[in-house]
């Protein structure tokens, strides 16, 4: 299988499929927003852009499964799927603000193999495959070699539900405010990722996320020399719906810090 001509292929998947996503922009105020849950919102730009994601994917792999956001198509398959979110940042479209992005991982016997995330409104396209750097517009990326939390820029993402564990989350987010440069929260999970993975942020936390909001971003950030796990530091952070990545300098100082405040009692 020749990964690099199929993430080729993805590029150009997401190049072709967010010039549709930004054409409408014009059209926000017009936009029909479907609430799927609360302050979860669905528009037709996310579900005809699944739709020509899915349709473009099947010419490249016929016999991969695929698990997407808007269900457009969700036939597991039995060694390689995709994973799609066709706009993730869906909220700050339609308010239109960025950043919103197209976020599309091949997974391999349920491990990825491949990952881009194309950010729009920078025009931004970060991506990888296995064995391989990380790029972003074709330039090779690399996590930040900023080696403490107190010199971090931390990015996390609020939930839009399981408000269960809100309270042990607000203690994380009242120590970074205090021992770190910053809290940053952009509204796209997958961008949150790839700014980890090319030194923007040092470290990224959220919880109540889905495979299709992490998959990729998640791997980009591994190719480029980061680290990524859940919570309790194991590797369920793609279907376990709770992720940290960061720099390695930082990860095992964040890591503690995080899993110690999320799992008070």
């Amino acid at each position: 299988m020749n990964l690099e001509k199929i993430c080729s292929q993805v590029i150009e998947i997401t190049k072709s499929v967010g010039e549709f996503i930004l054409s409408e922009k014009s059209n926000i105020k017009e936009l029909i927003v479907e609430e799927k849950g609360l302050h979860d919102f669905v528009t037709y730009v996310d579900k005809t852009s699944e739709e020509r994601i899915v349709e473009k994917l099947k010419k490249i792999m016929p016999d991969a499964g695929f698990i997407a956001e808007e269900g457009t198509a969700n036939n597991k398959g039995d060694k390689y799927n995709w994973v799609i979110d066709p706009l993730d940042g869906t909220t700050n479209f339609i308010h239109g603000i960025t950043p919103f992005a197209i976020s599309i991982a091949l997974m391999e016997d349920n491990k990825v193999i491949l990952g881009v995330v194309h950010e729009l409104g920078l025009n931004e396209c970060f991506y990888a495959w296995k064995d391989n750097p990380a790029y972003l517009n074709g330039e090779e990326i690399k996590v930040s070699s900023k080696n403490t939390v107190e010199k971090s820029l931390i990015a996390t993402g609020f939930p839009y539900y399981d408000y269960d564990r809100l309270e042990p989350f607000m203690k994380t987010m009242e120590y970074f405010m205090q021992h770190s440069r910053g809290l940053r929260r952009l509204g796209s999970a997958a961008t949150d990722l790839v700014y980890v993975a090319c030194g923007r942020f040092e470290a990224f936390y959220e919880y109540s996320l889905n495979p299709w909001d992490v998959a990729a971003g998640a791997f980009i950030v591994q190719q480029a020399g980061g680290l990524v796990c859940d919570f309790n530091g194991e590797n369920n952070y793609i279907f376990g719906k709770e992720i940290i990545a960061s720099n390695r300098f930082v990860y095992n100082d964040f890591l503690s810090i995080v899993n110690d405040l999320m799992n008070k009692n």
